[in-house]
């Protein structure tokens, strides 16, 4: 009986090794060049792959095809399962997956990095390739990713077309603020009308309470920009800054001086006309 009693403990804490051995806690954007497991279906099968980044497509699925894990915890798979290339292109979401431990790769008949995987590095550590790369994590919010690749590019070239203001954006993303107001007038001594670079330098000025400074560029904006895309969000941003602080006086007057950006978008006008009505309580 105490033999018995003994393996069947063996049993169930081999049971929980094999699920512990998957840890559900990754995005897809967390897991470039890594082989991942998906949530179990309703038969116990575990649907795996390979992420990576392809240039056109974006982020990327390689399946493989599907493994169990047995009652001691091996990943069980049927190696002639895969007869053809599949390939999803995946969308950034919260949906998690599990990074698969490199000790189970010979059970799943996988090697750690694919054979096939360069080709898609071929240029990885170009100029072009860096920046691309950190524009698409930058658009799924993964700015610290994205700054790792804009930051070698910015060695390369700061000069680059759209690296600064880019490098800004993960900056302000990452709360660096004054990184990227210095990153920002550079890039606008090339084009000091670009709507865009002018947007990301008022809310970062706005951010390390350079209002006053906010301002003469929100007014600039205004005054010489035809492009009118950020007005309302520009404006918005610096009265913020000041129902923040309870600067009544100074948020009475932006009000009023930027009044018709404000009232002409709806969801701005109605969080204005709230902070108004909160700082007269």
């Amino acid at each position: 009986m105490k033999q018995l009693f003994t393996f069947l403990i063996f049993l169930l804490v081999s049971g929980l090794s094999a699920q512990n051995s998957l840890q559900f806690d990754k995005k897809y954007v967390q897991c470039e060049d890594k082989w991942v497991a998906f949530p179990a279906d309703s038969t116990g099968a575990y649907n795996f792959g390979f992420i990576y980044i392809d240039a056109q497509a974006g982020l990327t699925l390689e399946y493989e095809g599907f493994f169990k894990i047995d009652k001691t915890g091996k990943f069980i798979t049927d190696k002639k399962v895969k007869t053809s290339s599949m390939k999803y292109r995946l969308q950034p979401n919260n949906n998690l997956v599990a990074l698969i431990p490199e000790s189970k790769f010979k059970e799943l008949y996988v090697d750690k990095v694919p054979d096939w995987l360069e080709l898609y590095k071929k240029g990885e550590g170009s100029i072009e390739r860096l920046y691309k790369w950190g524009f698409m994590y930058n658009g799924w919010n993964e700015c610290q990713k994205a700054l790792e690749y804009l930051e070698k590019a910015n060695k390369i070239d700061p000069e680059y077309k759209g690296l600064r203001v880019e490098l800004a954006y993960s900056y302000n993303c990452l709360k660096q603020y004054e990184k990227a107001v210095n990153v920002l007038k550079l890039a606008l001594k090339t084009d000091s009308l670009d709507a865009y670079t002018n947007k990301e330098l008022i809310y970062a000025e706005t951010k390390i309470d350079k209002l006053e400074d906010a301002k003469t560029v929100c007014r600039k904006v205004v005054k010489e920009c035809k492009d009118k895309t950020y007005n309302s969000e520009n404006a918005y941003n610096i009265l913020q800054a000041y129902y923040i602080k309870k600067d009544i006086e100074n948020f009475n007057s932006w009000f009023v001086e930027a009044n018709s950006d404000l009232m002409s978008h709806e969801k701005i006008k109605s969080l204005a006309l709230q902070m108004k009505t909160e700082l007269k309580q």
